[in-house]
């Protein structure tokens, strides 16, 4: 279960940096005509660079606080925040109506979910 847990971290952490590195490298109007980034057109600039910032910052909580050990508490609240992210996502392309790549975004969400859920229970680096 731990390892499981390892795994879905690392994997949220490379798709939050990735996400985050796109919003700040790549202008607005090019991140909308990219293959399921429409949704930026309810979004300012500004606000693209917010959720770019909470997606570096999820992406840090995921992982340093635990091989630092650190404030490990904070593994399953960066999990939470990206699962706050990511449900955020799944309702901005529901309201857009993109039901093609809602899929991905639930995974995700799934996998921030199971994150958050087993560093809050018994898979906590407390216990």
């Amino acid at each position: 279960m731990n390892l499981a847990l390892w795994i879905a971290a690392g994997v949220l952490t490379a798709v939050l940096l990735v996400a985050a590195i796109n919003k700040l490298v790549i202008p607005r109007e090019k991140l909308a005509a990219l293959p399921g980034g429409g949704w930026v057109e309810d979004f300012s600039a500004g606000a693209i660079k917010g959720i770019s910032t909470l997606e570096i910052l999820g992406a840090v909580g995921l992982i340093l606080p635990a091989v630092l050990s650190i404030a490990p508490v904070l593994v399953p609240v960066a999990a939470t925040g990206a699962a706050l992210l990511f449900a955020g996502a799944v309702i901005t392309r529901l309201r857009r109506g993109e039901k093609l790549t809602i899929v991905v975004d639930l995974v995700y969400l799934a996998l921030a979910v199971f994150v958050a859920w087993g560093r809050f229970g018994r898979q906590s680096f407390h216990g």
